[in-house]
């Protein structure tokens, strides 16, 4: 197999758009895997509510979440590697957010806090129970006990690009990328998917061009942009696709199922 390591985004990549897990997909991954390639997923989603899906795929190995911020070993669930941020530098973005009613969680590799769980709109609730999460009220920063890792901003499209307009003008001292239509990530500048696959690779010792990486979104351009194959679904905005190698079938079409089968077992 000339993949070693193979990178695959969840949301709009692996799961359909009613985060469906295929049977085609599981059955692609399963040959991969049984062939010798290890798969990691590779997603903005938290380690806690994406563990069950390498475990549904029967996947041991690794899991890199927020957006590459934080890579945990399946078997223990002990973080490896993660990119801490200071919350403190939050604050204006916290209350840029509470000014215009936009919504917002500060995590930790396995932590989600919100401003005040009590208060949470339904919009918000049906999130979080959508993403199997449960959230708690955010402490002060000092009471934090393990390093912050993400924050991430949530509210409707229109909202979300004009506060990504002002924020840009601000001193940037993090790395904020757009995860999806409604959501936004601000992570250490450093944190990345492209930079954590590469640490991941150095640490198993698998040379770059055994890398192959399938995703189809913004935050999802360093991991195709580092892999030796980096690869769009056909859903990714243009800009995604532009900055792959190859391009693949939509998430609706078994598009990771496809890639494994071209680029993987044949």
């Amino acid at each position: 197999m000339n993949y070693k390591l193979i990178a695959i985004d969840v949301d709009g990549t692996l799961l359909s758009d009613d985060h469906h897990l295929s049977a085609e997909n599981k059955e692609a991954v399963a040959e991969v895997t049984s062939q010798g390639g290890l798969i990691v997923l590779c997603t903005g989603r938290s380690p806690q509510n994406s563990l069950p899906f390498m475990e549904e795929m029967g996947l041991k190995g690794y899991l890199i979440g927020h957006n590459g911020a934080s890579t945990v070993r399946v078997e223990d669930r002990e973080v490896l590697h993660q990119f801490s941020m200071d919350g403190r530098g939050l604050d204006p973005y916290i209350e840029y957010c509470r000014e215009h009613n936009i919504h917002f969680d500060v995590n930790t590799a396995f932590g989600m806090y919100v401003d005040n769980v009590e208060n949470l709109t339904k919009e918000a609730h049906h999130m979080y129970e959508h993403f199997r999460i449960i959230p708690a009220s955010l402490p002060a920063w000092e009471d934090f006990r393990e390093p912050i890792v993400k924050f991430t901003v949530f509210t409707q499209a229109e909202i979300l690009s004009e506060a990504l307009r002002e924020w840009s003008t601000w001193t940037q001292q993090y790395n904020i990328v757009r995860s999806g239509e409604f959501f936004a990530d601000f992570m250490h500048q450093d944190a990345s998917k492209g930079n954590a696959l590469k640490n991941l690779a150095a640490r198993l010792q698998i040379d770059q061009k055994q890398v192959l990486a399938i995703g189809n979104y913004y935050n999802d351009i360093s991991m195709l942009t580092y892999a030796g194959l980096g690869i769009a679904m056909d859903n990714s905005p243009l800009d995604v696709k532009a900055a792959a190698d190859a391009i693949t079938g939509t998430n609706n079409q078994f598009g990771v199922r496809d890639a494994l089968v071209k680029y993987c077992l044949t």
